[in-house]
């Protein structure tokens, strides 16, 4: 049985849409790394005495710089300080839809392919370097989601995936579906009965 792999075209051509209306703009990398044959996730897991989504799942990222040319060198800059990525490293595909966060940020998600080699934390905000494959991605057995009331939009969906022992949800949850259903076959559940807590 083959392992699942991501069709990565519709991503070089989508077209994003961007968000220009937050106080403050972020960008993150969205890492693919292919391990025995089967594409995998690079994720950090934020340390738990930062202010902001402490010990949660994300992407390497961070907030834009006055000193970043653009968006994609916040990516990549954030990227090199949190794990130690290269830029040169970094096969960039494609970019993702603008999310806003609860945090008055807009975050402008990067697609690309980097090693498969170690990963180093930087000390500080990452506490984990977590990398996840695909196929318990994929499994339905592995997400859920529940309805909640967003500032901004309103009642909105927030998606879980319990891969591994970790959970990824919130943004990055929101990033992460956009990706699998552009380059997968994944497509969320109608319905998942999960309480509120």
């Amino acid at each position: 049985m083959s392992q699942p792999t991501m069709n990565l075209e519709p991503v070089a051509d989508h077209a994003p849409l961007e968000i220009d209306d937050q106080e403050h703009d972020a960008a993150v990398l969205a890492p693919i790394i292919e391990r025995d044959g089967e594409d995998h996730l690079l994720f950090t897991r934020r340390a738990d005495h930062l202010g902001e989504h402490p010990g949660q799942m994300s992407f390497p990222g961070g907030g834009a710089e006055s000193f970043d040319d653009s968006i994609l060198d916040t990516a990549l800059r954030e990227a090199n300080e949190e794990i130690g990525l290269e830029p040169d490293e970094v096969e960039i595909v494609g970019q993702l839809d603008d999310i806003r966060t609860i945090t008055e940020y807009a975050v402008t998600p990067f697609v690309g392919r980097v090693p498969d080699r170690e990963y180093v934390g930087d000390g500080y905000e990452v506490a984990e370097i977590v990398v996840l494959p695909l196929s318990g991605l994929l499994d339905p057995e592995n997400y859920e989601y529940e309805r909640r009331d967003h500032p901004y939009y309103g009642d909105i969906v927030i998606h879980y995936f319990h891969v591994d022992g970790y959970t990824v949800w919130g943004a990055t949850g929101r990033i992460l579906v956009q990706l699998l259903e552009l380059t997968t076959e994944f497509e969320p559940p109608e319905r998942v009965e999960r309480s509120r807590r």
